[in-house]
């Protein structure tokens, strides 16, 4: 039995057959997914994912079990919305196992900070953490009269860090792009992105003192769809983006398809190619239709006790996202064994 597996030391109310038969139907649904099984060597998988306020909100102890399994498909993830309270987040790497580590940014005050961390969560048997680790500050804008102007910051400031992988080192910056309004094209959420491509094409091409030419933009981007000026902002920087377009679902758990969460990537390293991507609809399994009448209508309640009208609306559109989020996680597989191409080459 695995660490994450022990429920010896869960409560009397834990309904442990229900968490039990869930998790095991996850797995079967990663498979039908086409999420490959983690290997030591020949591949990583690096996922995001948006977790609706992590932390503070008092997510039931049977959520925090599902978080925990779903995170610990990946070998990295990149989480979003971490608050200030790491209740959760340190709930959830206990079930994960003590090989689990994560790296965190200070909380980002203010109205537009959302009092919002990012993290990241990864598996120390197979990534090492380079130590690199910084939030990405815009650098003062040059006017025509050689003069510098301070230039408009992030809402919530890109966390950078570097990391390694067999033969691969890369580094990942994880955003939380500005919402503002709400407008497909807002124009905050527009400046932001090209802040950022720009910034991390220059670091990753021509910084002589960067850390890997391999980067990744990673995270909630906010974008609506393809054709959005930030998404393109990216693609116009050199950054590729695999994922958002007919070979995948929304990210978002709302009735309009939206890809908030990408994936991009800038690499020098000519032997990485992904080998497979994709979305994982979390409400599939976890919280399903199905289970809504066998396991939470009889009990279903608003968090100050009282009982929703359209108990079946309440929980597609309010419970079950705030137990996981509103957001699924997207995913990504890498080669990280060069062996073979490195030999061919020295012959």
């Amino acid at each position: 039995m695995t660490f994450r597996y022990d429920f010896s030391a869960v409560g009397p109310d834990f309904p442990v057959a229900r968490v039990a038969e869930t998790i095991r139907d996850f797995k079967t649904y990663l498979g039908a997914s086409g999420v490959p099984r983690k290997s030591l060597e020949s591949s990583l998988l690096m996922a995001s994912w948006n977790i609706q306020h992590f932390g503070g909100t008092g997510r039931s102890e049977e959520a925090l079990w599902y978080i925990a399994e779903i995170l610990s498909t990946f070998d990295i993830v990149a989480v979003q919305e971490v608050k200030r309270e790491l209740d959760d987040l340190e709930a959830v790497l206990k079930l994960m196992g003590p090989w689990w580590r994560y790296v965190v940014t200070d909380v980002t005050e203010g109205t537009d900070g959302n009092d919002e961390r990012l993290a990241y969560v990864y598996d120390s048997r197979k990534v090492r953490f380079s130590g690199l680790a910084g939030e990405l500050v815009i650098p003062p804008v040059e006017l025509d009269d050689g003069t510098e102007q301070p230039p408009v910051q992030f809402d919530r400031t890109p966390f950078l860090a570097g990391f390694s992988a067999g033969w691969f080192n890369f580094q990942l910056a994880t955003v939380h792009l500005a919402w503002a309004t709400g407008d497909a094209e807002d124009p905050d959420r527009v400046r932001e992105a090209e802040a950022l491509a720009k910034f991390m094409r220059r670091r990753t091409l021509t910084d002589r003192g960067t850390w890997s030419r391999n980067t990744f933009l990673i995270g909630d981007f906010n974008f609506f769809n393809e054709h959005s000026r930030a998404y393109l902002a990216l693609e116009d920087n050199g950054f590729t983006i695999p994922v958002g377009r007919a070979e995948l679902t929304q990210t978002n758990a709302g009735a309009d398809a939206r890809y908030y969460d990408q994936i991009a990537y800038l690499l020098a390293d000519t032997n990485v190619a992904p080998a497979g991507l994709g979305v994982l609809d979390l409400f599939e399994v976890f919280y399903s239709d199905a289970n809504f009448t066998r396991f939470y209508e009889a009990g279903l309640t608003r968090a100050d006790g009282t009982v929703p009208g359209n108990k079946r609306s309440f929980y597609r559109n309010h419970y079950r996202r705030k137990q996981l989020s509103d957001h699924f996680p997207i995913w990504i597989e890498l080669p990280i064994d060069f062996g073979l191409p490195y030999l061919e080459s020295q012959i």
